[in-house]
């Protein structure tokens, strides 16, 4: 749960809430995609290729798409781990009857794709795909708890066969994913740049890029990437939640074409992930250009931003690269439009690829630098309204690296190129840039108030590093960089507003612990988890961060200090503000203050709680000048009925004076 308390005039009271991703326990159901399957005979073998687990549309949920060499009908099987027998799947395994469609010609065979609903936290599960008597092997992945902290990992373009050397790509690409999951191996995400292959529709690319099995049991995030757009396997291998295939977000406007596109979005816990397809940007090619985009993310922020703490959003196209692509027109063109919508909407986090080199932008705000002073490389930033981070991902498999060019006389803000005045070596824009030639990913850490960055070496100039083993330069100092250094880590602590914000996790009843930490720095009061009382109720108990109130005026007019709370929400959850209570004081006295009464937690009387104005202080009329430090214990007491999960509200802080 979040508290935020804004002090500001009178007037309308405003309220922002920002709640967690919905945490839902079913049993496992059906879930049915676009499209029947026409049913050959059963006794039809099929050859099973290419499966993949992709994400669903909340935790969850998980997609598992794959090829058959045979038009049958099949479906998707999953049970607990836990009640396999000698690598049997038990009679009441979980059954997902499968969609999909013939593939075009040079792809060959056809697709299948199902949708995996009401996992339960916690849990491994094994799951198969095929028929009756023609199953594919099993394969595994395990949930994690659907509320609270986690990490997810962003991958820069594998690009697989760009080198030349097919082979060689896939070892790079298989070595990144080896080196990144052994280093994090609970990571619960892993989310694409783009270009997955080098060529749209080259079957053997792809199955080089789906070969490790590291994708059977980590949910793929896939994005479409310029090398993916150009044909129709990009679809054939990936079923996305959410997915508008839409006319105006497919790049020539047809989605009956030999071209792959769509928008498409989901909840994962506290983070609204948004995925455009970047590849259309210019009505001039029939599709709707970067005005749908951002329509479709304006609509998408608008209906599911109060979902969650957090807003990223993919696509692969950089607009704040440092390498070949920096100055390519359509980027300019994007630079232009995105920005200002995304500092609006209260973007936190884009992830890009495109560029095939590591670069983080300062904080952008409506296309130009947020904060003059912020310094390059800075460890920690802090958005203010608006501001929003830029991360571009390098060459994830080797196969192909670009390298850092230098800034022009173009300009320092929109879609100019020019110099940093800070580090002239660098584009306005970007805080850090980097390219030694070696193999990264991103890590990214989400935290109840705060997004942690990093870019991470998973190789050296040594093989497996396809572009540099076929005569490209490298700079890397193994002993001083080796695989698992860190290029770059960034924190970036949220905007609050003029307020506060306090957090407490509600448990699932009995057993339960209570623990309350306060982060004044920015706002953010952590009120940990609450505890059971008398089989009943919870309770948790904090302090506001102190208000201090300053008056050196000569009238000595009186002056108060009031608060209201709205509800407390998670998603569709919801509980009143009527059961938090307080109990204000003056810490430091001055300017004639004294403190508000007492207000119970309506648990206790049946009151209204916080969830009416109350005066945390005062000071009458001809009060002497000075400065006063106001603050208050917090008492919440809620019902043990309130289902489990991380409660956000709006404690709005009035000031009044004559």
């Amino acid at each position: 749960m979040i508290l935020r308390t804004s002090s500001q005039a009178p007037g309308p009271v405003r309220r922002r809430v920002a709640t967690g991703a919905t945490a839902v326990v079913l049993g496992l159901t059906l879930a049915l995609g676009g499209g029947a399957v026409s049913a050959a005979t059963a006794a039809e073998p099929a050859a099973i290729t290419g499966i993949i687990l992709g994400v669903g549309a909340d935790e969850s949920q998980r997609t598992v798409t794959w090829y058959s060499s045979a038009d049958t009908a099949q479906r998707l099987q999953v049970a607990p781990s836990a009640g396999l027998t000698g690598g049997e799947f038990p009679a009441d395994a979980a059954t997902f009857e499968a969609t999909g469609a013939a593939n075009i010609a040079t792809s060959g065979g056809f697709n299948r794709h199902a949708t995996i609903t009401g996992l339960k936290e916690h849990t491994a599960y094994s799951y198969r795909v095929g028929s009756e008597g023609d199953w594919s092997p099993a394969y595994s992945f395990k949930t994690q708890d659907f509320e609270g902290d986690y990490d997810f990992l962003f991958f820069g373009d594998p690009q697989i066969g760009s080198s030349g050397d097919l082979p060689k790509d896939q070892a790079g690409w298989q070595d990144t994913l080896d080196v990144a999951l052994t280093a994090n191996p609970d990571s619960e995400l892993l989310v694409s740049g783009g270009d997955q292959v080098e060529t749209a529709n080259t079957e053997a690319q792809w199955d080089a890029f789906l070969a490790p099995d590291k994708l059977r049991q980590y949910p793929w995030a896939a994005t479409i990437g310029n090398h993916d757009v150009g044909g129709k396997a990009y679809e054939q291998h990936f079923s996305t939640p959410n997915t508008d295939r839409s006319a105006p977000l497919y790049s020539n406007g047809n989605p009956a074409s030999n071209s792959s596109g769509g928008d498409y979005w989901y909840i994962y816990k506290d983070v609204l992930f948004i995925d455009l397809n970047s590849n259309s940007y210019a009505t001039s090619q029939g599709g709707g250009g970067d005005a749908a985009h951002i329509n479709y993310v304006t609509d998408v922020i608008n209906q599911h931003g109060t979902e969650a703490k957090w807003k990223v959003l993919v696509y692969h196209h950089s607009i704040y690269s440092p390498a070949d692509h920096a100055k390519d027109s359509d980027n300019k063109v994007r630079r232009v439009d995105f920005p200002t919508t995304f500092s609006k909407l209260g973007v936190d986090l884009v992830l890009q690829g495109h560029d095939h080199s590591y670069s983080r932008s300062y904080l952008i705000k409506n296309g130009a630098k947020a904060n003059a002073a912020e310094q390059p490389g800075d460890a920690d930033v802090y958005p203010g309204p608006g501001g929003v981070l830029y991360v571009t991902g390098n060459s994830s498999s080797g196969s192909k690296y670009y390298d850092i060019t230098t800034p022009d006389s173009s300009g320092t803000s929109g879609a100019g190129n020019g110099a940093d005045p800070l580090n002239p070596k660098n584009y306005w824009y970007n805080s850090v840039q980097n390219q030694e030639h070696v193999r990264t990913y991103v890590k990214v850490q989400v935290r109840n108030d705060k997004l942690v960055v990093e870019n991470v070496r998973s190789g050296t100039c040594a093989a497996p590093n396809s572009s540099v083993e076929h005569g490209n330069w490298c700079e890397n100092t193994t002993a001083a960089q080796p695989v698992g250094s860190l290029v770059d880590k960034v924190t970036v602590h949220p905007f609050h507003g003029d307020g506060q914000d306090l957090q407490v996790n509600v448990p699932n009843p009995a057993p339960g612990e209570f623990g309350w930490t306060i982060d004044g720095r920015n706002g953010l009061v952590d009120l940990g988890t609450a505890q059971e009382r008398d089989g009943d109720h919870f309770e948790a108990t904090g302090k506001i961060n102190p208000i201090t109130v300053s008056d050196s005026r000569r009238s000595l007019a009186p002056w108060s200090i009031s608060a209201a709370v709205g509800d407390f929400q998670d998603a569709g959850k919801t509980f009143s503000g009527s059961y938090l209570g307080w109990t204000p004081y003056v810490l430091d006295g001055g300017a004639g203050a004294t403190a508000g009464k007492p207000v119970a937690s309506g648990y206790d009387d049946g009151g209204k709680g916080l969830s009416l104005s109350r005066g945390l202080g005062s000071a009458a009329q001809g009060h002497s000048r000075g400065a006063a430090k106001l603050g208050a214990d917090l008492a919440l007491k809620i019902p043990d009925s309130v289902e489990k999960g991380g409660y956000r509200a709006t404690l709005t802080i009035t000031a009044l004076s004559s």
